[in-house]
C-alpha cells in the first residue's frame, strides 16, 4: 500500500472541496446557513492531512521493525522516527531529490524502498558506499582491502528464533554497533538473485566481493546470518532512499527501549 499516495489523493480531495466552497457554494448559502456535512468534513480534515502529508514527506517519518533482520540493533516491534531529510529533500510520491542536504555514511541505519517491489520498505545498515569494494568472508567484513574491527561481547540468545549466536561489536569508521553472528550457519544465504550490476559481484561457497557501481549502497543486516539483504538481492539505487532511522519511539512489549538505538 501507498500510503503516501493515499494521503496526497485525500489532500487534494479536500482541498477541492474547501476551494470550491470559499470561490462557489459559500456564496449561494444564506446567512446563517449551515454548511452541508460534504463541505463541512472535508473542509475540517484538510488542515489535519496537508500537516500530516507535509511532516510525513519532509520532517520524520514513522516506521515498525516488521522482522528480526537488525537484531540486536532493533528488534520486532519496535517503532521508530525515519529522518527525511537527512539525505536531502524529496518531492513526496515520485521520490526526487530536489535540495542535496547529506548522503549516506557507512554506519547508517537506513531506510529504502526495496529493490525487487518499491512498494514495501526495508532498512538495513549502510556498509559500502558509491565506489566502494566490499568483501564478506569467514563472516568478517572487509571494506575497501580494510578488515572492520569486531571484538566478541558475549552471546545473543537470538528471541526470534530461540538459538545462542555470538554478539560482537563492530567499527564501520568512527562508529560502533553490535551485530550477532550464528557460527553454524553457511557463511553465504542460500539464494543469490538475479540483479541489476550483478556482474560486480564474484560469490564463492565462503563469501562475496563487490563493487558498489556509482549511485548504490550496500546494505546488510545487523543480524547476519537471518537476513536477506545485499548479499541475496543487490544493490540499492539512489533513487530509493526514504531516509536515516534514528530514533526508537515505542515497543509495547518492552517499555525500556524507548531512545535506545545505534
Amino acid at each position: 500500500m501507498n500510503f503516501a499516495l493515499i494521503l496526497f489523493l485525500l489532500l487534494v480531495g479536500t482541498g477541492a472541496v474547501a476551494l470550491a466552497d470559499r470561490l462557489h457554494f459559500a456564496k449561494k448559502r444564506g446567512p446563517g446557513e449551515k454548511e452541508p456535512w460534504w463541505i463541512e468534513y472535508p473542509k475540517s480534515f484538510f488542515p489535519v492531512i496537508l500537516a500530516v502529508f507535509l511532516l510525513r514527506s519532509f520532517l520524520v517519518e514513522p516506521f515498525k521493525i516488521p522482522s528480526g533482520s537488525m537484531i540486536p540493533t532493533l528488534l520486532v516491534g519496535d517503532f521508530i522516527l525515519v529522518n527525511k531529510y537527512a539525505y536531502g529533500v524529496r518531492l513526496p510520491i515520485v521520490n526526487r531529490k530536489v535540495v542535496e542536504v547529506g548522503s549516506p555514511q557507512r554506519g547508517d541505519v537506513m531506510v529504502f524502498r526495496y529493490p525487487e517491489d518499491p512498494s514495501l520498505d526495508y532498512i538495513k545498515r549502510v556498509v559500502g558506499l558509491p565506489g566502494d569494494t566490499i568483501r564478506y568472508t569467514g563472516k568478517r567484513l572487509w571494506v575497501n582491502g580494510e578488515e572492520v574491527p569486531v571484538r566478541a561481547v558475549g552471546d545473543y540468545i537470538n528471541p526470534e528464533r530461540m538459538s545462542v549466536a555470538t554478539e560482537y561489536v563492530e567499527k564501520l569508521g568512527d562508529r560502533e554497533h553490535r551485530i550477532i553472528v550464528e557460527n553454524d550457519a553457511p557463511a553465504m544465504p542460500p539464494f543469490v538473485r538475479q540483479f541489476p550490476h550483478r556482474e560486480n559481484c564474484l560469490y564463492n561457497t565462503e563469501g562475496l566481493t563487490c563493487k558498489v557501481p556509482p549511485g548504490h549502497y550496500f546494505m546488510m543486516g545487523d543480524n547476519r546470518d537471518n537476513s536477506s539483504d545485499s548479499r541475496v538481492w543487490g544493490f540499492v539505487p539512489e533513487e530509493n532512499i526514504v531516509g536515516k532511522a534514528f530514533f526508537i519511539w515505542l515497543n509495547l512489549g518492552e517499555p525500556r527501549r524507548f531512545g535506545s538505538f545505534n
